[in-house]
Formats: structure tokens, C-alpha cells, sequence
């Protein structure tokens, strides 16, 4: 009898101090019983931002809204708008990561360049790499660039140039990627690779 009445007071004790049937029972509701000393003193990153904006998740063609917190020219937190329709406020794994790709560590800012007849790499920077192509885009259209056929026919358009379009694209990126391709550059080779 002794020893139950032993195992009853401390299952009491242990039923007593624990914060979850206090919040279940709505004596403790935001759980204050849980936090420590050193928890109680912490605050939220995004408290420290001093500007808040929005953007689109980059990983697929949902188009996820996000809610992105920087405090200075840094990144501190991303999450998931709570105003979209389309994620009301969530993100998966893969979305809640994203500010991996703006500081990780590893991420790349130089590309690799092997000039016309070389044999060793080069490291250059990416905006002499966005420079280049887009002289070379410019160029080779302009030598290659058909406004009309042998008959006549009105075609303004380069067949020496593709695009191939990533699957991570939204729509409206999607829309004006062929708007740019196909209606500004000519291009007659627009082709997306969640179709390849």
C-alpha cells in the first residue's frame, strides 16, 4: 500500500510540473512553464530586421509567396506569406531553405572560362560571364538574323540561337522568357526542360 501511495505522489509531482497537462488543463496556455532562463531571454531574428520583402520561392513552378527579413544588406530570415492563396503562409523543406543559396558559404560567385582554342581553365567573375553572353546573344543575332524568305514571306527570326527554359520557372517567368526569346530576340528554338 506504502509503495503505491509512494508512486501516486510522485506521478502527482511529475503530472504537476510538467507543462503540457497545465496548458491542456488551460492553466499555462503559452506554455511559460516550458521556457528556461536562457530561452525566456531570446527574441525572434526577425525582430532585428529592419526591412521586410517579398519574393517567389526559386525551387518550383508552384510560385510559393515568401516574406524575405534583412537587416542591413544581410538576409536573416525566410518564411512563408501568410497573404498568398497559393501557400497561405507555409513553405516546404525546400522553400524554408532558401536563404541557404544567399549564404551558404560554398555558393558560387566566379564562373569557369575556357577561351576559343585554350587549353586551362580561367576563373572569372559573373558579371563579366552575364557581359559576355549577352554579346555573344547580341551578335550572333545580328549575323544571323532573316527578316524575310527567298518567296517573300515576313519571318523576323535567328535560328541560330536556343533557349532552354528550367522546370523550376513559374508561369509569369515562363511567359516572359518566350515574350523575350521568341518576340523580342527572334529565337525559333524556345523550349523548357520540364518538357525535354
Amino acid at each position: 500500500m506504502r509503495s503505491q501511495n509512494g508512486r501516486r505522489k510522485r506521478m502527482k509531482h511529475f503530472l504537476d510540473n510538467w507543462s503540457l497537462p497545465r496548458q491542456l488543463r488551460g492553466e499555462d496556455p503559452l506554455g511559460a512553464a516550458a521556457q528556461t532562463k536562457e530561452s525566456r531571454k531570446l527574441r525572434p531574428r526577425l525582430e532585428e530586421a529592419d526591412r521586410v520583402g517579398t519574393s517567389i520561392c526559386p525551387y518550383c513552378a508552384v510560385g510559393c509567396a515568401q516574406l524575405v527579413y534583412a537587416k542591413g544588406d544581410r538576409l536573416i530570415h525566410v518564411e512563408g506569406d501568410p497573404r498568398s492563396p497559393i501557400n497561405q503562409g507555409t513553405l516546404c523543406p525546400k522553400g524554408a531553405a532558401t536563404i541557404s543559396w544567399m549564404r551558404n558559404p560554398h555558393r558560387l560567385t566566379t564562373v569557369k572560362y575556357r577561351p576559343p582554342y585554350g587549353t586551362k581553365w580561367e576563373e572569372r567573375p559573373l558579371e563579366w560571364a552575364m557581359d559576355r553572353i549577352a554579346y555573344l546573344v547580341k551578335r550572333t543575332r545580328d549575323e544571323t538574323f532573316v527578316r524575310t524568305l527567298p518567296n517573300g514571306i515576313k519571318v523576323n527570326h535567328t535560328m541560330a540561337i536556343a533557349e532552354l527554359g528550367g522546370a523550376t520557372l513559374d508561369n509569369e517567368e515562363n511567359y516572359l522568357i518566350k515574350k523575350l526569346c521568341a518576340g523580342g530576340l527572334g529565337m525559333v528554338w524556345v523550349e523548357n526542360q520540364a518538357r525535354v
